[in-house]
């Protein structure tokens, strides 16, 4: 099994919370073009993207993951924000996690339809006038005023907008800076590299940042590379590794919380065809390693760390 395809599914959007803008239709759906005042704010912000090196912000999806991002497929867009797809179809992403760029508290996380086109918003505060936002997700796991961890589950991918207003799913990504919009919109920042706009395909490294002292890599041993990952709310993450060597597969489920007490974790690899191999009991920092020969094959894949559970279908097939 190899890294998922990447093809951008489409990149419709709005704009704002200071005021939104007309939504470009997606592959395959239709769009409403009915322009939102565009308000205006008191204070300035500069524009230079490499001052965001700062905040070391990650991509918005969990570890190991590539999505194409787009600034220009949108003719809502004003300058810098980016739609994310990953999947081959228009429906593929829908679901899927998204994450905290990085630690912050969360200042909104409503349904802004009515308001601006965004949808389920998700806005995070990260301190000295920085801030992200995530719009038109499908759910949000978060509330205002509740304090995220970088890499931490706040929503997944959809398609929410304003009443009538049909796109296909995709994420809506922001940076801002200040508050005199459209001009506090800051260029995207991923782990120490200014996204390649107007459209690049980026691997995830927002891989967590707890104190859990094992990585992936060091659970599952030499040779082998995260190729993706979900997160298990707060409580951890599970991981996908890839050996091109051997052409094996290994999950392990690294946990975030309770570190060092034994909890309920999980980890399991299913390759098609096969019986599924499972780890599964009261571990103290991590579930697995669990591996399997795949080349070639489809897998399923996925873990349980606290209340939070993943079940890939079958797929990183090849």
């Amino acid at each position: 099994m190899r890294l998922k395809g990447v093809v951008t599914a489409g990149f419709a959007l709005l704009l704002s919370l200071a005021g939104g803008a007309v939504m470009a239709p997606n592959a395959g759906a239709a769009a409403l073009a009915e322009p939102v005042p565009v308000g205006t704010a008191a204070d300035s912000a500069p524009s230079d993207g490499a001052t965001i090196l700062a905040t070391n912000f990650q991509l918005p999806f969990p570890c190991g993951q590539a999505w194409t991002g787009n600034s220009g497929g949108s003719s809502a867009h004003q300058s810098w924000e980016i739609d994310f797809n990953r999947g081959s179809a228009p429906d593929a992403d829908l679901g899927d996690t998204v994450v905290a760029a990085a630690a912050g508290t969360v200042a909104i996380s409503a349904h802004q339809g009515s308001v601006n086109k965004y949808g389920n918003l998700v806005k995070i505060d990260h301190g000295g006038g920085w801030s992200t936002y995530y719009a038109h997700l499908n759910t949000r796991s978060v509330s205002a005023g509740a304090t995220v961890s970088q890499g931490q589950q706040i929503g997944t991918v959809g398609n929410t907008s304003s009443p009538g207003n049909a796109i296909s799913p995709h994420l809506h990504y922001e940076v801002r800076l200040g508050t005199s919009y459209p001009s506090n919109i800051q260029k995207a920042v991923f782990n120490g590299s200014t996204f390649g706009y107007p459209g690049a395909t980026v691997t995830s490294a927002n891989c967590g940042g707890s104190s859990n002292p094992y990585t992936p890599q060091e659970v599952c041993g030499s040779g082998y590379d995260v190729i993706d990952s979900a997160a298990l709310g707060s409580a951890g993450t599970v991981y996908l590794l890839y050996n091109t060597a051997n052409g094996n597969n290994c999950v392990t489920t690294i946990k975030r919380t309770s570190l060092g007490t034994a909890t309920a974790t999980t980890a399991y690899l299913e390759v098609q065809g096969q019986s599924r191999i499972t780890d599964s009991g009261n571990f103290a920092y991590y579930a697995g390693p669990v591996r399997a020969a795949a080349a070639g094959k489809c897998v399923k894949w996925g873990g349980k760390a606290g209340a939070s559970a993943y079940n890939s279908v079958f797929e990183h097939c090849g």
